[in-house]
């Protein structure tokens, strides 16, 4: 028999997820949670409806799937994890979504704080006197928009509605909610409930700017002879990649990508220059930054000094960039979907017929330049590589050509990039995303959230051995084996840290680790990965011959499409 309803906190937060759209919860559960999971029972024997819970094995695997969730549906989703341990294991992911501007509620418990008294929750074993530390939102704080704990149980409605509020609005990103094991306990005074409701906290979204500020830079563009556009993140807007083309079209403008995170451009497309801005920055007399976090390495790239580079961004001041200084000479921050649109109206306005002359000679150029650098592509999948040194141009080329339009491709190759990149164009908006942070482990949890948001796609992720370690995969495979989520993974192995060497040699090109081959990056050969995923029920195989790359190929994503996960692992060209 179930006990009398009182209203708490935990019914009152519940309510707020509802209220603001959540629809599911990634949960890594603990003792702190109790308040909440009888709340969840409660409303299960009433018949209410409330997000749906998927459980997750570790915190990396959770966090990474609302991250996916949101970057497929743009719709941040919740994570709750344990204290100050759970949020120490978020906090990797946490860096990854902060960098991403991916929207995400990260609710922690805190231990309960009362001893001696009646009160609801109060500790009651061991592990609540060790759980609490002086600054739990410490471990998160530089990469949240808004943190909060919840002090008074009749604000948990309105917390939990300014809290998306504040993640939802641009630049989006994460959040963070704590929640005292008491407080959620606690009864509500409904009379005490303020009078306003979800629709007094609203996002605010980028706009358009000043029309005088975007046609200062389409005067710019117009008497330039060299344009350069250089993004990044245009593209999680799946209209923008269209705008950016036309723009493209209209000014004979090579459009470059430096670490890309979505689709920006189609790669087929004769304006696509490549992914390394570096190449043309030098020659360029005007640039256009597009939504980028870095568009080059000032180290290693040499620009124009009369080059006149314009800025259009979300985030144009780079809020969570401590440091950051490239030329500019007018920067507007907004929606660059909006912004491109204005930029675009107004050289169709005031574009001269000498204009026009130049860009189609420029577009022309462009086409040639595309047509050699395909090429060049195509030369580099040609060598097949060898027994144990498969190259991994030619493995992706192999995969490229075996997935469709809509098939999503998740880039976490590190020193291997290039291949994915080149080998595996994609062309459709939102088929692409790379890595926006420094956080190894991600493309896995956000492949399952991806999948979880489009069940009818293939969703493929490429990773390095060395981050494959860091994804948790264990907890990954389980996920994905309890909840239906097959994806696949291409794992290129070259046995170690490849980055972690050459980094080493950039610093040291003639130094004693180089003369001495000691680059304490070498993680060896002795790990089954295949075995890994075999242990979940997942269909799991190694590839060492080039031999046998078509054949594997086909069984991983005939395993995939009869709806089990599949792991391709691959032994590439040693570090």
């Amino acid at each position: 028999m179930s006990t009398p309803f009182t209203r708490t906190a935990a019914s009152d937060l519940l309510q707020g997820l509802v209220d603001l759209g959540i629809e599911y919860l990634f949960c890594n559960l603990g003792t702190d949670h109790a308040p909440l999971i009888e709340e969840m029972a409660h409303w299960r024997e009433q018949g209410r409806s409330f997000p749906a819970l998927i459980l997750c094995p570790h915190e990396n695997t959770a966090i990474h799937m609302a991250g996916g969730y949101a970057i497929a549906t743009g719709r941040g989703q919740a994570v709750l994890v344990h204290v100050d341990a759970g949020t120490a294991n978020a906090s990797m992911g946490l860096h990854n979504l902060c960098r991403a501007r991916i929207p995400l509620l990260l609710i922690a418990g805190r231990a309960p704080m009362s001893t001696f008294d009646d009160s609801k929750g109060g500790r009651d074993t061991y592990v609540h006197f060790i759980q609490e530390p002086f600054d739990q939102a410490s471990l998160v704080r530089p990469y949240v928009k808004w943190e909060y704990n919840l002090a008074w149980p009749t604000m948990a409605h309105e917390v939990i509605s300014r809290a998306g509020a504040v993640m939802q609005s641009d630049p989006m990103g994460p959040v963070y909610l704590t929640l005292p094991r008491e407080v959620l306990a606690a009864p509500v005074d409904e009379q005490a409930l303020g009078a306003f409701g979800q629709s007094s906290h609203l996002p605010v979204k980028a706009q358009g700017a000043d029309p005088r500020a975007v046609y200062a830079i389409a005067v710019q563009l117009m008497q330039s002879e060299n344009p350069l556009l250089v993004t990044a993140y245009a593209g999680r807007n799946h209209e923008t990649p269209a705008l950016i083309e036309k723009l493209a079209a209209l000014g004979g403008i090579r459009v470059c990508e430096f670490n890309s995170v979505y689709m920006n451009i189609r790669r087929d497309s004769p304006y696509f220059g490549g992914y390394n801005p570096a190449a043309f920055t030098e020659q360029a007399d005007f640039g256009l930054l597009v939504d980028v976090d870095v568009p080059w390495i000032p180290k290693t790239t040499r620009v124009n000094p009369r080059a006149y580079w314009a800025q259009m961004d979300v985030d144009a001041i780079k809020r969570d960039i401590p440091m950051w200084g490239f030329p500019l000479n007018a920067r507007i921050e907004g929606d660059s979907n909006r912004l491109l649109a204005q930029l675009i109206e107004a050289i169709e306005a005031h574009a001269t017929p000498e204009f026009w002359a130049k860009a189609k000679q420029r577009s022309l150029l462009l086409q040639d330049a595309h047509a050699q650098n395909q090429q060049r592509v195509s030369l580099l999948a040609k060598n097949a590589g060898s027994v144990n040194a498969i190259n991994p141009h030619y493995l992706c080329a192999a995969l490229g050509r075996r997935l469709d339009a809509q098939d999503v491709v998740l880039n976490e190759a590190i020193r291997n990039t290039a291949a994915v990149f080149e080998q595996i164009p994609r062309e459709v908006p939102g088929t692409l995303v790379g890595l926006p942070g420094g956080g190894l482990g991600f493309s896995a949890g956000t492949a399952l959230g991806m999948k979880l948001a489009q069940p009818g796609r293939r969703v493929i992720h490429v990773v390095g051995d060395g981050s494959f370690y860091f994804s948790n995969p264990s907890a990954v495979y389980a996920v994905s084996h309890r909840y239906d989520l097959p994806i696949l993974t291409v794992l290129l192995d070259n046995g170690g840290w490849s980055a972690v060497k050459e980094s080493t040699l950039r610093m040291y090109p003639q130094g004693e680790a180089k003369s001495t081959n000691q680059f304490a990056s070498e993680l060896g050969y002795g790990t089954d990965f295949a075995a890994i995923a075999q242990a979940a029920g997942a269909h799991g195989e190694s590839l060492s011959d080039p031999a046998e790359v078509e054949a594997s190929i086909t069984r991983c994503l005939q395993a995939l499409d009869a709806g089990r996960s599949a792991l391709l692992h691959v032994r590439i060209t040693p570090l």
